[in-house]
């Protein structure tokens, strides 16, 4: 018998590996929805939906290794990495999907939950108040006007998956939708900025790196709180601290 294998557990969800299949329990029935509907959609390799029934999604495994993960070594050729940036244009440049994602919040919303959560970091004492304010100028490059994109709203390396040089599988689409193309490329590239020149030269065109930078400060104050409250640890060395730290 297949061992039972916690992938990710807390209290909005966990995802559960039996052999090849995965079991996502989710609260949040709107999330399964759009996740099946986004792999449906998406124009790159995805897992394939074994069944459904709330609040259980299986999707099979995909073949191959992550790129690796937010503060662990990453891995893979330059070759595999262009292969990501590559995969994640075919995802942007396809026909939008109905909803909005997590990408795709609006400025005014983003910056009001923005500054609610530094004032949170500085009053909890979780952060110093120079980090946090240096990371919030930084931040606000990220708050223009965006063209909307197919995105997939959580497109961390650990969501990646590869053969040699070439993309075999991309997982974890519950917050797929229209939104900021930068923000998935800056989820990407959290904590590897060593690999974006790579990334970017298989996505091709013009891209803000004033705007990328700006993701990963966005993306890392709003999280901090969030993992702690959670039991992970964002303290962790290449971890979302250490990426604030590194716009000081």
């Amino acid at each position: 018998m297949d061992e039972v294998q916690v992938v990710v557990a807390h209290s909005e969800r966990a995802t559960l590996r039996v052999g090849d299949v995965f079991l996502k329990v989710d609260a949040d029935q709107a999330r399964i929805d759009a996740e099946v509907e986004a792999m449906a959609l998406a124009p790159v390799p995805t897992p394939k939906v074994l069944w459904s029934k709330p609040p259980v999604l299986a999707i099979s495994a995909v073949p191959g290794v992550t790129l690796g993960r937010l503060g662990g070594p990453s891995t893979g050729s330059p070759a595999a990495w262009a292969a990501a940036g590559a995969a994640i244009r075919k995802l942007h440049d396809a026909p939008l999907p109905p909803g909005v994602g997590r990408a795709g919040r609006g400025v005014g919303e983003l910056a009001a939950e923005l500054d609610a959560e530094c004032a949170l970091l500085v009053a909890n004492g979780l952060l110093p108040a120079d980090l946090v304010t240096r990371n919030r100028q930084v931040a606000e490059a990220a708050l223009r006007p965006w063209t909307p994109a197919f995105t997939h709203g959580d497109l961390q390396i650990a969501h990646v998956f590869v053969e040699g040089d070439a993309v075999t599988g991309i997982i974890d689409w519950s917050e797929a939708g229209r939104g900021d193309a930068l923000y998935d490329l800056a989820t990407f590239t959290l904590g590897h900025e060593e690999h974006l020149d790579d990334v970017l030269a298989g996505y091709g065109g013009d891209v803000d790196l004033e705007v990328i930078r700006a993701w990963w400060a966005v993306r890392s104050l709003l999280a901090v709180r969030w993992l702690i409250e959670h039991g992970f640890d964002p303290f962790l060395p290449g971890c979302e601290v250490d990426v604030l730290r590194s716009r000081m």
